[in-house]
């Protein structure tokens, strides 16, 4: 079975992964950092940004890749992935553009948050009950 719902998402997160670490090697060339953060502010917010979308789309999309395994719930995966997608947008942008927290961070983490335990509880209640 093709996972063209997962492939579509995954797809879309990795021209944002690559985005973000295009932001992390422009930072480090431009501070002359190459390993660690030098204690440059807009490094570490690049590095923590790249860092922690790596952290949390993986278990995200092997999670959508699950759902849409075992279910033809379309309308759930695809918002899930569009979910997803805009809250990984949404945090990067609110680490780079500021320090500490920001509106468009916490809202992305939310999105994320809610995403996996969305498809977490969905998955287990597929499994279990059919």
């Amino acid at each position: 079975m093709p996972l063209a719902i997962t492939g579509l998402y995954a797809s879309l997160l990795a021209v944002v992964f690559f985005v973000l670490t295009i932001g992390v090697v422009k930072q480090r060339r431009a501070n002359a950092v190459s390993l660690g953060d030098g204690t440059v502010d807009e490094l570490q917010k690049a590095i923590r940004a790249h860092g922690n979308f790596i952290e949390y789309v993986p278990i995200c999309l092997i999670l959508l890749a699950i759902a849409e395994l075992n279910t033809n719930l379309v309308v759930l995966l695809h918002v899930a992935g569009a979910v997803l997608l805009a809250g990984r947008l949404l945090h990067a942008y609110g680490i780079v553009k500021s320090s500490g927290a920001s509106k468009p961070r916490i809202f992305g983490m939310l999105c994320t948050f809610l995403v996996m335990l969305v498809l977490s509880i969905w998955n287990l209640f597929s499994i279990i009950f059919w």
